[in-house]
Parts: structure tokens; C-alpha cells; sequence
């Protein structure tokens, strides 16, 4: 009798892309794939670590696991197996941990290992994380997510991507077209190009080796493939979004009006704490760019709110900021300390409530942004991707400029490209 298994993510669209791989790697050696809510022989949290909520639902999911199948097995990848395996193997319940360089191992592990009611741990040094492994999501929603990048070479004093990930290194052009054509004879209409700093593309595939390859050249490569009709990108630094790419983007049929760029800060004092690579006026001159050649794109901003050191008035700074910005909507993340980052050095620490206080203003913000977003174009009529069918006789797709429409259920919608008036 096959065995059974259910899998779950935590965090970015990165690992929405992996555990679908994985997902995939399973379901090739025999197992069969149930829903997480399910009773299955094994479970697979595929973790995050970007903030102290999703440590904290990890161990929610395994306590859960272990009402309803005291009995299975319960895996545990992904950025928090990566940075805390010895945490993770101390919460009752968890049977494998599963660091950065095995979690594609996955079916090998499951075939050596049996509940013996001890953690086993398979991990390594994050130095030794080198090899590029491609994943995509397939055959769990219209959209697609392709990771084309991984790891970061960046030292942002908050972060522990680059201990969870390792260096930045990426697949090659040639590999990421062969995947796209094979989606594409799947029936994927629209791929999200994924990756921890997808701007940095072009870096080899072991030890971080330098190629000639681009994200720009990527880009112009994708444009000219047959079959796949939309492609985004999912998030890109300010410092790596080249004019190149904004007036490819303009010029595209394919690749979709919408830039996802973090900020994190409207105050430089406060950029500077965090050690990114830009400054705000930079960020300014490239939303001004964007919106001088398209109107009608969607910016998405990642800003964080209650960094150490951060005054009422470098908040006040970063809320003006973007206030007066031509964006779309906002990613507000409250910050949280996270071990081993040198943000921890940072004094003084702001109180946890003014943390709260200032993400509830910054997320008000941003629905005041998307309601005038969505208002200026009430009239336009626009292509909208339809997925399948929602709760109730409803379906939901998204415009190429990532509005969100709701429309009565109708089959033959179903993943294609409809002209709708908004």
C-alpha cells in the first residue's frame, strides 16, 4: 500500500516553488500526495525564518500533527532546519531535519530513516551550500513559480538569508528556457520568475563562479519564447533594477507591468543602519521612471517598521516618504530580532507596541494606496488571467498591471486571458 504524504509552506514564493519540487520527487518514488489538513503516513514543513511569527508557526503545525497522526512522520526543511537544527529536533514530534543542501535528498532520507522518537539531524555547514537546484510549482494554481536564483551575497544587518541560503549563485539561461518551454507545454500561462536576489542573476551554479550571464539577457531571452504568455518578476533590489530592465519591461508583450521593490526604510539614517546598497532618492528616481513610462504598472514596496534605532521622526520620515511615492500597495513587515545579525548591536530597541502602532499605519497606508491604484483605472479595459474556481460560484484572476477581479464562475474562463472592463 503506497504511503501517504502532505506537505506545507511557510514564507516567500521561493519555497512555494521548492516544496512543490519536492512534492513532485515524492510523488516519482510512490507516494501519494494528500492535503495538509488530512490525515497522511508523513508531513513536510518546508520553513521560514524571516520573522519570529513563522518559527512560531512551525511549532504550532507540528503540535497539530501530532493530535491528528501521533504516528507519522514529520520533516522539517527549509531557512529554520537551516539555521536552528538543533531547536527544531528538540520539538516533540519531529522525526527529520533536513538543512539547505538535503532537502532535495528528501526521498533517499525518508527510505533510511523510521520514528524512533529522536530527532535525526541531515545539515551542513552553509559554506558548503554551493550547487544551483532548479524548482517550480506545477499543477497547484495557473501561475507558476520558477526559481531561477538562490542564496545572497548581500550583508543586510537584519537578515539571516545568507546563513539560511548561502552564496548567491543561479541556473543558466539555457536551463531556465528549457524549463519555461517544458511548463509551457503543460498549459502554464503565466511563470513568476523567483529567487533570494533575483537582480544578482548570472552567478554559477557552484562556488558563487561569476558567469557572462545577466537578468537583463535573461529577460530578453524569456521575451522570445513560444508558449508561456506572462511572466513577472517576483521581487528585485533597487540597486540591481537597471533602466535596461525597466524599458524591457515596457516594451514586453510577455513580462507584465508590476515591480515588486523593497525599500524597508524612507530614512537614509536608517538604510544606512541596515546596511543596504542604495539611497532613498535613488529609490524615488526609479519609481519616477517606471511610472514616466508606465502609467498604468503596478510597484509593490517591502518596508520594515520598529528597526533598532528607529525614531518617531525617521518613521515619520519613512511614512512622508512614501506617502507622497506613486506606488501601488505596501509589504509591511514589523521587525523582529533574529540571532547571529548585527542588528542585535543596534541601540535602542524599540518597544514591541511602537513596532505594532507603526505597521498598523503603514498597513492603512497601503490600502489607501491600492484603492487609488485600483480607482484610476475603473473604466480600462484590461487582460485579466483567470484561475480556477473560488469558494462559492466565484472565480478570481489577475489583470497584467496585478489588479485582482472577481467574476462569476465561468468554466471556460478557467486559465485563460479574458479582455475585462474594470
Amino acid at each position: 500500500m503506497s504511503k501517504t504524504v502532505a506537505l506545507h509552506t511557510l514564507g516567500c514564493k521561493l519555497n512555494f516553488s521548492e516544496t512543490s519540487s519536492m512534492a513532485r520527487l515524492l510523488e516519482q518514488e510512490g507516494f501519494v500526495k494528500k492535503d495538509f489538513d488530512e490525515v497522511a503516513d508523513v508531513y513536510v514543513i518546508n520553513t521560514c525564518s524571516v520573522t519570529d511569527n513563522a518559527d512560531k508557526e512551525c511549532r504550532y503545525l507540528v503540535r497539530s500533527i501530532q493530535r491528528k497522526a501521533p504516528e507519522a512522520m514529520v520533516v522539517i526543511t527549509g531557512c529554520y532546519a537551516q539555521l536552528k537544527p538543533q531547536e527544531i529536533a528538540a520539538i516533540p514530534g519531529v522525526d527529520l531535519v533536513l538543512g539547505a543542501a538535503e532537502k532535495f535528498n528528501i526521498t533517499q532520507h525518508l527510505k533510511d530513516i523510521a520514528k524512533t522518537g529522536e530527532a535525526k539531524i541531515c545539515s551542513c555547514d552553509i559554506e558548503d551550500v554551493n550547487t544551483f537546484t532548479a524548482s517550480y510549482s506545477k499543477n497547484d494554481r495557473t501561475r507558476t513559480f520558477l526559481k531561477v536564483q538562490d542564496g545572497c551575497d548581500y550583508n543586510c544587518s537584519f537578515c539571516t538569508i545568507p546563513m539560511a541560503r548561502g552564496k548567491s549563485r543561479s541556473d543558466t539561461i539555457a536551463n531556465v528556457v528549457d524549463n519555461v518551454k517544458n511548463l509551457a507545454a503543460t498549459g502554464v500561462k503565466e511563470i513568476v520568475l523567483t529567487g533570494v536576489n533575483l537582480g544578482d542573476f548570472g552567478k554559477g551554479n557552484f562556488g558563487g563562479k561569476k558567469t557572462e550571464e545577466t537578468f537583463f539577457e535573461l529577460l530578453q531571452e524569456l521575451d522570445t519564447v513560444d508558449g508561456i504568455e506572462r511572466y513577472r518578476i517576483s521581487s528585485i533590489e533597487p540597486n540591481l533594477l537597471s533602466n535596461d530592465i525597466i524599458e524591457l519591461v515596457c516594451n514586453s508583450k510577455k513580462v507584465m507591468p508590476h515591480f515588486h521593490i523593497p525599500l524597508q526604510s524612507g530614512s537614509n539614517k536608517t538604510l544606512g543602519m541596515m546596511r543596504r546598497r542604495y539611497k532613498r532618492e535613488m529609490y524615488e528616481e526609479k519609481v519616477g521612471l517606471i511610472k514616466t513610462m508606465m502609467p498604468h504598472c503596478c510597484i509593490g514596496v517591502d518596508v520594515i517598521v520598529g528597526f533598532p534605532g528607529e525614531t518617531d521622526e525617521d518613521f515619520k520620515e519613512t511614512f512622508d516618504f512614501l506617502h507622497r511615492l506613486d506606488i501601488s500597495y505596501l509589504h509591511v513587515f514589523t521587525y523582529s530580532e533574529r540571532d547571529n545579525t548585527h542588528a542585535l548591536t543596534i541601540k535602542p530597541v524599540v518597544p514591541v507596541s511602537v513596532r505594532n502602532e507603526r505597521n498598523k499605519q503603514l498597513r492603512n497606508l497601503s490600502y489607501q494606496k491600492l484603492q487609488y491604484f485600483t480607482q484610476q483605472h475603473v473604466g480600462q479595459t484590461r487582460k485579466v488571467l483567470f484561475e480556477k474556481q473560488e469558494k462559492g460560484n466565484l472565480m478570481e484572476g489577475y489583470t497584467d498591471n496585478y489588479i485582482k477581479i472577481t467574476a462569476p464562475y465561468t468554466a471556460t474562463w478557467a486559465n485563460n486571458i479574458v479582455p475585462w472592463t474594470i
